[in-house]
């Protein structure tokens, strides 16, 4: 699964992205790119690998803007390489676009667009979509957040989206349906990306956008609305109580090691409080409030995926 992360503030944008990659890598991803706002426009560098090979690739000197964005990408269009790393840009390389998510509708999208003399370099559905928003953009003659909102109109699929754009050096520009975005609020900046994990270490206050959410960060200020309107949507800012030490490997060498050795403490801290110990009994009192609902049921439905689902195969053979 794809993962993405935007900053704006007043720090080494650059330096925050790559540690937000690193947070991401256990999503699992075979390659990463970055973009950040530089004073001669926007400078871009994206290769096939780990976000360490990007890392030894990045001249500091190119990379020291306070704004930008980073992606970390699984392969679904076209194959693991860095031409279809992301970020993906206009042909006039002044918007850049980091995605999360699948267009389904690319094709048709795609064809279009070509029809109007637009040439494209990946075999992304992503480009598509950052294509499109550029010919939104200077065809209809409307803003930068229009063009956007437009364009996510046409788009059937899924997606979470940051965007940046040339003529706009203090803005991004972010959105989601069917893919999450978080927007973490510190003083006076703002991480966005699609996993609390990769933002937790610099603050604890998030925004979650909703289904048909887009958010525009401007310089030290924010609007939300849906993408169906210009409606300001007054959203509540959530305090994200996680310690940062259980979403880090810590000495192990990866992830999948570490939540297997935890499993002992995972189980303990699951049982803990609903052990009865003078009758003998395990209390689950989070169900008791509808046992009746459930002993009355025709049918019960249990939904996972993953691990999960095995786990939901063992209930359903239980039950």
């Amino acid at each position: 699964m794809c993962g993405i992360i935007g900053y704006i503030g007043f720090k080494n944008a650059q330096e925050i992205i790559i540690n937000g990659l690193k947070r991401l890598e256990y999503r699992g991803y075979d390659s990463v790119g970055i973009a950040t706002f530089e004073i001669d426009g926007i400078n871009s560098i994206k290769c096939a690998g780990k976000v360490a090979e990007l890392e030894k690739k990045i001249d500091k000197n190119s990379f020291s803007g306070t704004i930008g964005i980073g992606h970390t990408r699984w392969a679904t269009h076209g194959r693991p390489n860095k031409i279809n790393a992301h970020p993906h840009t206009s042909s006039d390389k002044k918007i850049y676009l980091i995605h999360n998510g699948v267009i389904e509708n690319y094709k048709s999208l795609k064809e279009f667009l070509i029809n109007k003399g637009i040439t494209f370099e990946s075999e992304t559905d992503t480009e598509v979509l950052v294509q499109l928003i550029s010919y939104i953009y200077e065809s209809e003659q409307v803003t930068f957040e229009q063009a956007i909102k437009l364009s996510l109109s046409k788009a059937v699929g899924a997606y979470g989206i940051i965007v940046m754009n040339k003529d706009n050096p203090d803005e991004l520009i972010a959105a989601r349906k069917g893919s999450p975005v978080v927007v973490g609020i510190g003083d006076g900046e703002y991480f966005i990306s699609s996993d609390t994990s990769s933002i937790i270490e610099h603050t604890k206050n998030i925004l979650y956008l909703d289904e048909n959410e887009i958010i525009s960060i401007k310089g030290t200020k924010y609007e939300v609305k849906n993408i169906d309107s210009d409606l300001v949507i007054d959203k509540k800012i959530e305090y994200l109580d996680i310690d940062i030490n259980n979403i880090e490997k810590g000495n192990f060498d990866h992830f999948m090691l570490k939540e297997i050795f935890e499993q002992p403490s995972a189980i303990v801290n699951a049982i803990r409080g609903r052990i009865d110990y003078e009758n003998n009994k395990i209390k689950l009192g989070g169900i008791n409030d509808y046992a009746l609902d459930i002993i009355n049921s025709d049918m019960i439905y249990i939904t996972a995926c993953g691990t999960s689902w095995h786990a939901a195969l063992i209930g359903s053979y239980i039950l």
